[in-house]
Parts: structure tokens; sequence; C-alpha cells
């Protein structure tokens, strides 16, 4: 199977980010809605540009063929599906939603969503993309031209909380105007496969919102799951945990995040579940009818709360697939991959199964809880 060659994808992307910069220019002298009497762009360093109909020609005719080749040559399927009522979870997207997934692949993830989304209910998401991925100087114009945000996480202290109050305000700005939006659950992917919602992200959502709960139902959050049969990326993952573990102050590298993207596009993933779940509002509204002394929590205990429901929703909706008897085989020969001083082979097998069981784990647990009486139609195991 042939990959991908960063550098040579440099020249190729010439074309698109010279359109986009002629475009950003043009937007640029238009501010954001809220801002109309104003000449400020307060969203001007994070937001996706504004394409309208180029990014539709752009997406039909170059985006999905690309996306629909690399899913015929990386997995065996790529599928939607729904947790529970089908009927109930499209009315909950009809007009606009916050899709919160799981976090598997960094490229993958959000790009086989949209496609799906778009194919299905010509529903083309604003994604949430980290500035740490921009690791050569053409990624940022590009991704913002294919209608992705950018997410700040460097800086200092003062500087990340103005920048969570932007990225906050941008995105119910969006939400506002019914605009749907792509976000992973958490900073980074998961690597251990235990999948939680970070509490920070949710009070990004509502930093400046005076009742948390009202905000969050506005947001209209729709959790995600996502399922990969083989996660392409499992022996890098497991190798930086031995470097976590090995080296003190250990950092990843833009070369280690390039790598990382190369490697999720062109790995083997087998077969791929994306299943949408209904929206959490219909949980939290009656949560609030029966149970109002919800409001008197403190905000950590109501952001808390909320990244539960968020979770129990995600670990729903995994598939979980069948193993087969050469499942240890496989793990060996993920750990043959690796290639690092000190090399402790019982560490990182046992890493890589982690990832595979965890999710397993919680999704059984999440049942339990549930005495398999919510949303239990389309929660099923592939073989």
């Amino acid at each position: 199977m042939r990959s991908i060659n960063i550098q040579s994808v440099d020249y190729q992307c010439h074309k698109y980010i010279a359109l986009a910069g002629v475009l950003n220019r043009s937007n640029a002298m238009q501010s954001n809605t809220a801002f109309k009497n104003t000449n400020m762009d307060p969203y001007k360093k994070i937001r996706a540009y504004r394409n309208g109909w180029l990014l539709a020609i752009t997406d039909w005719f170059t985006i999905l063929p690309v996306l629909k080749i690399y899913k015929w040559k990386t997995t065996k399927s790529v599928r939607l599906s729904y947790l529970g009522d089908r009927r109930q979870i499209e009315q909950d997207i009809r007009h606009g939603a916050f899709f919160m997934t799981n976090h598997r692949d960094i490229c993958m993830d959000s790009a086989w969503l949209s496609m799906l989304l778009r194919e299905r209910y010509f529903i083309r998401p604003y994604i949430g993309i980290g500035n740490n991925l921009f690791g050569k100087w053409w990624i940022e114009p590009l991704v913002r031209y294919l209608r992705c945000f950018v997410v700040i996480r460097n800086g200092s202290m003062h500087q990340q909380l103005e920048n969570a109050k932007v990225l906050s305000h941008y995105i119910n700005d969006l939400r506002n105007h019914h605009k749907s939006i792509w976000l992973a659950q958490r900073e980074g992917r998961a690597k251990d496969g235990n999948d939680r919602t970070q509490p920070a992200v949710i009070k990004m959502l509502t930093i400046d919102a005076p009742d948390f709960f009202e905000a969050i139902i506005r947001l209209n959050i729709c959790p995600v799951s996502i399922s990969y049969e083989f996660d392409p990326c499992d022996f890098l993952k497991a190798q930086e945990m031995q470097q976590k573990r090995d080296i003190p102050h250990w950092h990843k590298s833009k070369a280690d995040d390039i790598r990382s993207m190369a490697t999720g596009i062109n790995g083997q993933k087998g077969r791929v579940v994306y299943r949408l779940t209904p929206s959490i509002n219909h949980e939290l509204e009656q949560a609030l009818r029966e149970h109002p002394q919800l409001r008197e929590l403190n905000r950590n205990e109501q952001i808390q709360y909320v990244c539960d429901l968020i979770d129990r929703h995600i670990h729903l909706g995994y598939e979980l697939f069948d193993r087969g008897t050469d499942f240890d085989q496989y793990i060996q020969s993920r750990v043959d991959l690796v290639n690092i001083e000190g090399k402790d082979e019982d560490f990182l097998r046992d890493k890589i199964r982690e990832m595979y069981d965890n999710p397993r784990k919680n999704a059984l647990a999440a049942r339990q809880a549930t005495n398999g009486n919510t949303y239990p139609d389309n929660t099923t195991t592939t073989k």
C-alpha cells in the first residue's frame, strides 16, 4: 500500500493555500455576525474560513473522493450506526448538533464522520483542531479552508484563559446560528483506550455562562462512539507511554505528531463504526425536572455530571469486535514495530492489550449500570 509522502504534499497544497489566503483576506473585511457594527474580528486567529460554495465544490470533487480511496485502502468498512431510536436522533441533529466523540485517530476520526454526515444528511460540521498539530506551514491555512477552527493550546496561563474564552464564544456563536460542530471529548487521544470526557472541555464551553445547564442544553451535545477494529497507531501510543515512563519530562515533537498522522491515515483499521447517540438534552432535562437540586451543585460537580452523561452515551455505543484466536499474535506483531532504546516488551504488550480491553470493559460496565434498558436495540457485537 502506498503511503503519504509528507514533503511531496507541500507543493500539491499550494493552490489550496493560495486560494484560502485570498478568501481569508476578502472575508477579513466582514466582521463576525455577532460584531456587525464594529471593525474587529475577535475570532480572526481561530475561525474557519468562510468559503461557501467553493468549499462544497472542493468537498464533492476532491475531499470526498480521497476519503473514499483511503476507506477502500485501509478498512474493511466504515459504517454509520445508531444507538436507540434513529428517528429521534435524526430529529436531534436536524437543526445542527454538537457532535462530541471519543478520540482514536488524529485525522480520520473527524474526516470520516464528516464524510458520513455529508453523504446521509448533507451536514458539514465545523471541526476543532489543536494548533500543536501544525507541524508544516501549510497545515493551518489548509484545515481552516476545510472548515476547521483552531484550538490554541500554547501560551501562558493568562493567555490560555483568554484563548479559552474566545474559543467558547466562537463555538457558542456557531451553535446560535444552528451550525454543527465536531470536537473530541478530550485534549489529545486516549492512549490507553479509556475514553473519559475531560472536565476542562466542558468548562471551556460554558466558561462565561450564568446558567450552566441551560448553556449545555443550547449546545445540543450528541455524543458519537467511534470504534476501530484495529488502531494503526497502537504501537506508537504504547511507545509514547514507555518513553514517558522512562524519560523525565519527555514530550512529543512535531515530527512525532506528523508520523502519528501519517500512520493513522495509511494504517490498516479493519472495520470502523461510528454510532450516533441521542442528544444528552433528553436525559438532562428529565433529570433537572425530577431532581431540581442538581442546579444547587457547585460548578465543578455540575461539569462532572455532564461528563459522566456523555461518557455513558459513548460507552454504550461502542462496537465490540470479536478478536479471534490470533489476537496475541497480532499484539506481538505490533510490539515488533516499536524501535526505541531500552525496549520493554512486557510493558508494551500490556499497554497495547489495555487499549483494546478498556473500551470493552467500559461498554459492559455501562450496559450493566443501565440494566440493558437504555438504548439497547443497536448496540451490537460484531463478529
